[in-house]
């Protein structure tokens, strides 16, 4: 079974690009964020297509997570439901159940700048995710979180520390909030294959960052023991990162042994 996670940064303007890469790597099932599209824009008919159904969940310009699923998708969920949310309305978090695994898919929030609101809700919707597992998920089950979490959690997932001294996603809290997740039973599944520095997930679209290989890995799938249990590979596809108008993430995938 594939896993995959990407920031398509647009669905719409993207969508060559996510389709050609689905028939490629031939993911079971793919998370994506900023689709930036509403539910009713979904171009369903394309990825049914290629035998996948899409579960959506979007507000419309901005935000937007769905999966894509080629073995089924069951008990839906979007948002934390009856936990408050501090980005309210921000179409955030969507889960389904997929060949028996629970996929969770998140698009957590950027936060600007440190000291800021949207730096301390960005920390508090973190703090809410674990608390929304919590309620109603346990580690004992197959589950997997992925999406973009806008944090780097170590020194050796951003290409120079110094050059983010200060800055959000590098920030001793968020770092923390993350750590939390895993202290509730959630893995690193990259980590477990991949042990290095300089793999990265993002590049920014200024400078030649890309060519310069000046990246951060913000982008990761979190996964229970029992699906611990059948990591087989990872990868990030740098290739589909590169061509014209890319998203600035490119896709991560772990496949599990069946």
């Amino acid at each position: 079974m594939r896993i995959a996670t990407w920031n398509v940064n647009s669905l719409k303007a993207r969508l060559p690009r996510v389709l050609e890469w689905l028939e490629m790597a031939q993911p079971d099932v793919l998370c994506m964020q900023e689709t930036k599209l509403a539910d009713d824009q979904v171009p369903a008919l394309d990825f049914e297509a290629l035998g996948y159904t899409v579960l959506h969940h979007g507000e419309g310009r901005w935000n937007g997570v769905a999966i894509a699923s080629r073995c089924g998708i069951d008990g839906h969920a979007s948002g934390f439901g009856d936990i408050e949310d501090p980005y309210v309305g921000d179409a955030r978090l969507v889960a389904a159940t997929c060949d028996g695994v629970r996929i969770v898919c998140v698009y957590v929030p950027n936060g600007r700048a440190v000291g800021t609101d949207t730096y301390e809700r960005k920390l508090a919707w973190l703090h809410r995710l674990r608390e929304w597992l919590e309620t109603h998920h346990s580690p004992d089950q197959p589950l997997v979180v992925g999406g973009d979490f806008n944090v780097a959690p170590e020194d050796r997932d951003v290409y120079d520390p110094a050059a983010f001294e200060g800055a959000t996603h590098v920030s001793e809290a968020e770092r923390k909030r993350f750590e939390a997740l895993k202290e509730w039973g959630l893995v690193d599944a990259f980590r477990e294959i991949y042990d290095s520095d300089r793999l990265y997930t993002w590049w920014d679209y200024r400078a030649g960052h890309f060519h310069k290989h000046l990246g951060m890995r913000i982008d990761h799938i979190l996964v229970t023991e029992p699906v611990r249990a059948r990591l087989r590979y990872a990868l990030v596809d740098r290739n589909a990162r590169k061509g014209e108008k890319p998203s600035d993430h490119a896709p991560l995938f772990v496949d599990l042994a069946d």
